[in-house]
């Protein structure tokens, strides 16, 4: 490479960088796959299709054409530092899925094209923090799911030892039982339609729902959302600590500069004291 290329091209790339993090380019980018995200809405629509079906999916086409090509200016602009960026590794394999081939043994594929629409996650600010808090509590949430799982499974053993004969369709193996609790869990007629029943055939049984309903359903999916809140909370601070440090900074150099200034000012004023020799 020569003298003239080693010059170029990083002027090449900081152009290309600035022009693809505007502002106005990102807005427009924004624009783009929330119009995509129309456009696949308006696919599963036959009426509509049959009147502008050409025009959607020539629509569709320009977009992920432009989609692409703001792909390539970022592999070209940051080259593998690209790849160092999870939002943006995110948008390649969005962006990578829509344009495989979505025919034969890859049909299944079309269906996956509208996950470009979570492109929108890495353009808004705000989205971008609350997937990074989920992110962040995922170890607190996966603890939470253990201690679930391991009540889940303690209560499945029982109720089919308990219930499994009187009611086989909901209690008659571990994987009916584990279905049935899940039911139970989200609330969806679990009173008239399961726990009623069961009450009938066996008086007792409201001593093992409601205590079941009380753990699983109020307390511990309450503690999913503590998680995420406090994850949450967690990066509001971090950003106005941020926000704090810098502030802080600013004042510092001021004050630098101040006491600066002020010795550059006693320093005039004991020169203008000395007498002046004639």
């Amino acid at each position: 490479m020569s003298s003239i290329e080693v010059i170029i091209m990083p002027s090449m790339r900081q152009r290309v960088t600035a022009f693809v993090e505007n502002g106005t380019v990102q807005h427009i980018l924004l624009a783009l796959i929330l119009i995509n995200a129309i456009t696949l809405g308006l696919e599963t629509m036959p009426t509509v299709m049959a009147v502008a079906g050409g025009f959607v999916v020539l629509l569709d086409k320009a977009i992920l054409s432009i989609f692409v090509l703001e792909i390539t200016l970022r592999l070209f602009a940051h080259r593998l530092s690209f790849f160092k960026d999870p939002w943006s590794v995110f948008d390649f394999i969005v962006v990578g899925i829509a344009l495989l081939p979505a025919s034969g043994p890859f049909s299944v594929l079309r269906a996956l094209r509208v996950l470009r629409v979570l492109r929108v996650l890495s353009f808004v600010p705000s989205m971008r923090k609350i997937v990074g808090a989920l992110v962040k509590s995922l170890n607190g949430m996966l603890s939470i799911a253990m201690v679930l799982a391991l009540i889940y499974y303690i209560a499945a053993v029982m109720v089919t030892k308990l219930f499994g004969e009187a009611f086989p369709d909901w209690f008659g193996s571990l994987g009916a039982s584990l279905y049935t609790l899940f039911q139970i869990m989200t609330l969806e007629s679990w009173s008239m339609g399961i726990a009623r029943p069961v009450i009938a055939e066996f008086p007792y049984a409201w001593a093992f729902f409601v205590p079941f309903i009380l753990i699983a359903t109020f307390t511990m999916l309450n503690l999913f959302i503590a998680v995420i809140v406090n994850a949450v909370q967690t990066m509001h601070d971090e950003d106005h600590q941020e926000e704090h440090d810098a502030e802080q900074a600013t004042q510092q150099q001021l004050v630098q500069l101040m006491q600066q200034l002020q010795l550059e000012v006693a320093a005039l004023r004991s020169e203008l004291k000395k007498p002046t020799v004639e």
